[in-house]
C-alpha cells in the first residue's frame, strides 16, 4: 500500500502531472507567448501619434540615420515600449506571487495597497525636497512599498483567527483609501508637485525618463530572476503549509523572500510608471487558467502575459483618441474593474 506521504512527495516533485499539462506543451505555449510578446512590442514601436511607415521603423532600428522619424523611434517609442513590457511583466509576477502566498484570488499590489504606499512615499519626498536624484526616487518607492506590505500583513493578522484572505483584502483596501486620501491632500496643498506628478499618478509609460528607467531596470531584472528561482518552493507551498513543512521546506524563509521580491517588483514598476492597476490581478488568473498551479511555469507565463497586456493597453491608449493620448492606467482600470467585480462576486458565492 502506498503511503499518503509518498503521494504528496511525488506531487511535489512533478507538479506538471498534477495539473495535467505535459512539459512539451508548456514549452510550446511559452514559446508562442514570447512570439506574441515580440509582435506586440514591434506593434507598439510602429504605431503612435506620428504616422511612420513600417519600413522606416525597421530602418530606424537597424540603420539609424539621425532623421526626425528615426529619432522618434529611437528616443520615444522604443523606450516607451520597453518600459510597458517590463512594467507589465513585473506587476504580473508580483501579483502571481501575492495570490499564491496569501491564497487569495483578489490579492495584487494595487488591491493590497502596495502601489499606493510607493506612490505616497514618492509624493511626500517630492513635496518636501523637490527634484531628487534617480536613486532617491527609486528608494522612496521601495521604502513605501515595503512599509505598506508590513502594515497590511500586521493588520490582516490581527484577531484570534490570524491572517485570512478576507481580512488581508480589507486591510489592503483600508490602507489604499487612507494613503490615496493623504496623497490627494498633499497635492491639493502643493500645486507645484501636482503639476509635476499628476500624469504619473494616473499610471503612464509615456514620456518616462530613460535614465530613470536604466536605474530601475536592474532591480526589475533581479526581481524577476529571483521570482523565477522561487518557482519550485512556491509550488510546494501551494500544497499547504503543513505539507510543505513536512517535505522539509523552510516556509518562513520562502515567505520572507517572496515579500522581498514583491516589494522589489512592485516598487520598481511604480517608480517608473506610477500606480498602474489590475495587471497584477488579471494576469495571474489567465495564466493559471492556461497552465495550472506549477509556479515554475506560472511565473514565466505571467511575465509574458503581463507584458502583452500592458503593451496592448498602451497601444489602445494611443489610438482611441488619436492624436491625444490616455494614460495607460485608465485603460487597465477599464479592463480590470469588471474583472475584479466578477472575482469578488464569485468569491462571495463560494
Amino acid at each position: 500500500m502506498v503511503k499518503p506521504s509518498s503521494l504528496i512527495r511525488e506531487k511535489a516533485r512533478s507538479p506538471q502531472k498534477v495539473i495535467g499539462r505535459s512539459q512539451a506543451l508548456l514549452v510550446v505555449g511559452l514559446a508562442l507567448c514570447l512570439l506574441v510578446l515580440f509582435i506586440c512590442l514591434m506593434t507598439s514601436i510602429t504605431f503612435g501619434a506620428a504616422e511612420i511607415h513600417p519600413n522606416t521603423v525597421f530602418a530606424a532600428l537597424t540603420a539609424f540615420d539621425g532623421s526626425a522619424e528615426h529619432l522618434i523611434i529611437q528616443t520615444v517609442r522604443v523606450p516607451r515600449s520597453l518600459i510597458a513590457l517590463m512594467v507589465g511583466a513585473t506587476s504580473a509576477v508580483a501579483g502571481t506571487i501575492l495570490q499564491g502566498l496569501t491564497r487569495n484570488p483578489l490579492a495584487s499590489p494595487d488591491v493590497l495597497g502596495i502601489n499606493s504606499g510607493a506612490s505616497f512615499a514618492m509624493v511626500v519626498v517630492l513635496s518636501l525636497l523637490g527634484s531628487v536624484s534617480a536613486p532617491v526616487y527609486v528608494g522612496c518607492a521601495f521604502l513605501g512599498a515595503g512599509l505598506t506590505t508590513i502594515a497590511v500583513y500586521m493588520l490582516g493578522s490581527l484577531g484570534r483567527s490570524g491572517m485570512t484572505p478576507l481580512k488581508l483584502v480589507l486591510a489592503g483596501s483600508a490602507l489604499t483609501y487612507l494613503l490615496s486620501s493623504l496623497t490627494t491632500s498633499i497635492l491639493i496643498l502643493d500645486q507645484e508637485t501636482l503639476d509635476e506628478i499628476r500624469f504619473w499618478l494616473a499610471g503612464s509609460v509615456a514620456g518616462r525618463d530613460v535614465s530613470l528607467f536604466l536605474q530601475v531596470l536592474p532591480c526589475m531584472v533581479v526581481g524577476l530572476l529571483m521570482a523565477f528561482a522561487m518557482g519550485k518552493p512556491l509550488t510546494t507551498l501551494a500544497l499547504g503549509e503543513d505539507v510543505a513543512t513536512g517535505l522539509g521546506l523552510k516556509t518562513g524563509w520562502v515567505k520572507v523572500t517572496a515579500i522581498v521580491v514583491v516589494v522589489l517588483l512592485a516598487g520598481s514598476a511604480v517608480a517608473i510608471a506610477g500606480p498602474i492597476s489590475f495587471i497584477g490581478l488579471i494576469v495571474p488568473h489567465v495564466a493559471r487558467f492556461l497552465i495550472g498551479t506549477d509556479y515554475r511555469w506560472l511565473l514565466p507565463y505571467s511575465a509574458c502575459l503581463g507584458g502583452i497586456l500592458l503593451l496592448l493597453a498602451d497601444i489602445g491608449a494611443r489610438l482611441i483618441l488619436k492624436p491625444q493620448e490616455l494614460p495607460v492606467g485608465i485603460m487597465t482600470s477599464l479592463l480590470g474593474a469588471p474583472f475584479f467585480i466578477y472575482l469578488a462576486r464569485s468569491r462571495v458565492k463560494r
